[in-house]
């Protein structure tokens, strides 16, 4: 059984309380389940503990603060709920490498050096493709982000599109390790005026290239204007699968962002999401002597 709709119910009660204190009870009840079930599924469903992820949003927010903004380091680690500048000094060292002082001085120098780190277009280890690339923007965005200081933004910039028209960025990789396994791709993903559909996707391919098993998340695809959501694709690995292929596409106008993207096994309680295209078919042939 999944959880999408009461994860998503306490993700958007997070975002909208990261300068108030949250308590498991006020966050669990957003969601509707009692505080020892939801800190289970939580996890369970994200991939990361409850209080490590409002932590990493918090501090996402504070970087945000320190470059886009003149307020004292002391402001930033109480608006955000911190015991103490020392306390908010620790953690965002822990995950930025640098104290918050520091990281305030380097970005404003990069930045005054003429250097936009968001106009960068190469992705590492990860390929930009589709049917129409050359009709969108692939870039690591480090002004929006889930957690850290870098995302992936994929954004329209044609004037029309056809329905078979979108970009994605993906990757590809050895299906040994995995076989007779069922495995999870996912990441948090936020949209602006998706007029198209947007999702993750996760395909299983044989030595032939022929596709074995796919989900690309168009049966329940992120449309419209949302904030950060979790979003999964969960296939079982056949034992003659040879390659699997991630990724996150966008198709039509819009714009989205990628972010904390994770692959690995999971148990067999989580329940695959693969795409079937038997019920858009009939049961039996028609029609045959062409009277009708």
């Amino acid at each position: 059984m999944t959880y999408s709709a009461e994860i998503q119910a306490a993700l958007s009660y997070i975002e909208s309380n990261l300068d108030k204190p949250l308590t498991l009870d006020d966050i669990a009840g957003a969601a509707g389940f009692s505080k020892y079930h939801f800190h289970r599924i939580f996890k369970h469903e994200t991939g990361i503990p409850l209080y490590e992820y409002i932590r990493k949003r918090r501090l996402a927010g504070a970087s945000r603060l320190l470059r886009t903004t003149s307020l004292s380091i002391l402001d930033i680690a109480m608006y955000f709920c911190f015991e103490s500048q020392e306390s908010f000094t620790r953690a965002f060292k822990k995950v930025y490498k640098l104290p918050p002082g520091k990281y305030r001085r380097a970005l404003k120098d990069l930045m005054t050096g003429g250097i936009e780190m968001s106009d960068r277009s190469e992705i590492k280890n990860w390929i930009i493709t589709g049917t129409a690339p050359d009709k969108y923007q692939c870039r690591i965005d480090s002004d929006i982000f889930h957690t850290g200081s870098k995302c992936v933004s994929i954004k329209s910039a044609g004037e029309s599109y056809t329905v078979d028209e979108y970009a994605t960025v993906m990757q590809q990789f050895s299906a040994k390790e995995y076989r007779g396994r069922r495995v999870r791709f996912s990441g948090f993903v936020k949209s602006e005026n998706v007029t198209g559909w947007a999702g993750l996707w996760l395909r299983l391919d044989d030595a032939f290239s022929r596709t074995l098993s796919l989900d690309n998340m168009q049966n329940r695809g992120i449309k419209g204007t949302t904030g950060w959501n979790c979003y999964s694709c969960v296939l079982d690995v056949p034992q003659d699968a040879a390659v699997i292929s991630i990724g996150v596409l966008l198709s039509g106008q819009g714009q989205i962002w990628f972010d904390n993207a994770a692959f690995q096994e999971v148990d067999l309680s989580i329940p695959t999401t693969t795409l079937d295209l038997t019920g858009e078919l009939p049961s039996a042939p028609s029609n045959l002597s062409f009277e009708e």
